[in-house]
């Protein structure tokens, strides 16, 4: 099932492909980690919403699908050979396989989350929660390794692939069982897209229809009273989280999308087309295979900056948290270092006291962000109990 490939004619001229490999396996690893990091600070998200948590399921996803696979490209094209034999072939491709699936099926399973806390309020507030969510993830991870794996078992097949940087499915297999595991793998990442979009899409047209009801309650409301004062928050019948939630999975889904939909084509063509070109003597297109793949690189690298871009407020608000840890462990190093070399006064009471002036101020100002929060959630309920009367 391994076939070996030649790499030395074709990787002396790929001089910069050792530093863009680098540089995507470093960028790639930083964003996710900056996701998860910002994700772990956020206490109101990881208690309030699984949406959330099943996008910090994405970035582990994400993270783990490069640190399995582009070290093995990097060391491939430093040493210009392969650094491993068929068994390191059946991981490498077992990991372009499961990951590639995974986060498809994680992006899947956040779109129906979306679509039931939209469409079907009541549902969702009974039934989905974090636990739910938990095993969504399990239940994905575990149904994408059995997916995966069947390769290793003889359903399908692990072979090294132009220019013998990267292993994946046998895509132009003229094997019956190995074709069959190309459709049928291809025919799950169709799927799952499909799902997605469609979930995508549904909510889209209740938000659109959701704003245009709110808008008439509102009319009627100021008709009523005279005034748009009693009701300031009356601009939507779905909170701003929400949107903002909505918003993240449409980027996600159009960077996983546009990432994604060239190897799944590159499937489907090689498989259909690929044996008979094979038996007829011609060369397989190996570029556009090439380029598919690296379509499909791009998408963990992608996704949480999607992610931190869309969530700016809480990465400057992570910032100020590790700038403000990093002043206090720094001044009081400082303080203790004074003490300990021959300093004759007490720290002063500002800095040790809780309830000295500047502390008092920043209670006061935590307060005050507390009460417009409150009022923030008010709004958002009214606007719920009045979404809800027929």
């Amino acid at each position: 099932n391994y076939t070996d490939i030649p790499l030395l004619p074709y990787l002396n001229r790929q001089s910069g492909a050792v530093a863009t490999s680098a540089t995507m396996f470093a960028v790639g690893v930083l964003g996710n980690l900056i996701a998860i990091v910002v994700l772990c600070i956020s206490k109101k998200e990881q208690k309030e919403t699984t949406f959330y948590m099943l996008v910090c399921g994405m970035a582990v996803t994400d993270l783990l699908g490069t640190c399995f696979t582009s070290p093995v490209v990097i060391v491939t094209y430093v040493t210009n050979r392969w650094p491993g034999g068929e068994l390191l072939c059946h991981f490498f491709s077992f990991s372009m396989l499961f990951f590639g699936s995974a986060g498809m099926s994680i992006l899947c399973a956040m779109a129906v989350e979306r679509y039931l806390a939209i469409n079907h309020a009541y549902f969702y507030s009974q039934y989905v929660d974090r636990t739910m969510a938990r095993l969504a993830l399990t239940a994905t991870y575990l149904a994408n390794v059995v997916l995966c794996i069947m390769p290793s078992f003889g359903f399908g097949r692990h072979v090294k692939h132009f220019p013998g940087t990267w292993c994946f499915l046998d895509w132009r297999a003229m094997n019956p069982l190995a074709a069959a595991y190309s459709f049928l793998y291809g025919g799950v990442m169709l799927v799952l897209i499909a799902v997605t979009v469609l979930c995508n899409f549904a909510v889209c047209i209740s938000l659109v229809g959701m704003s245009q009801r709110t808008r008439v309650v509102r009319a009627e409301v100021c008709e009523q009273d005279g005034s748009r004062r009693r009701f300031p928050k009356l601009t939507s019948v779905t909170s701003a989280a929400e949107i903002q939630m909505f918003w993240l999975l449409i980027f996600m889904t159009v960077v996983f999308l546009v990432c994604s939909i060239p190897l799944v084509v590159r499937i489907f063509v090689n498989q259909l087309h690929g044996p008979a070109r094979i038996s007829a003597g011609e060369k397989p297109d190996f570029h556009s295979d090439l380029l598919a793949i690296r379509f499909a690189s791009f998408n963990p690298i992608l996704d949480p900056w999607v992610y931190i871009l869309c969530r700016k407020n809480l990465f400057v608000k992570g910032c100020e948290r590790l700038k403000r840890a990093s002043g206090i462990v720094r001044a009081d190093r400082s303080r203790n270092l004074g003490w300990t070399s021959g300093q004759n006064t007490l720290p002063s009471c500002a800095d040790s006291n809780p309830t000295s002036s500047p502390n008092r101020v920043a209670t006061a100002r935590d307060a005050a962000a507390n009460d417009s929060s409150a009022s923030d959630s008010c709004g958002v309920s009214d606007v719920s109990s009045l979404q809800e009367k027929p």
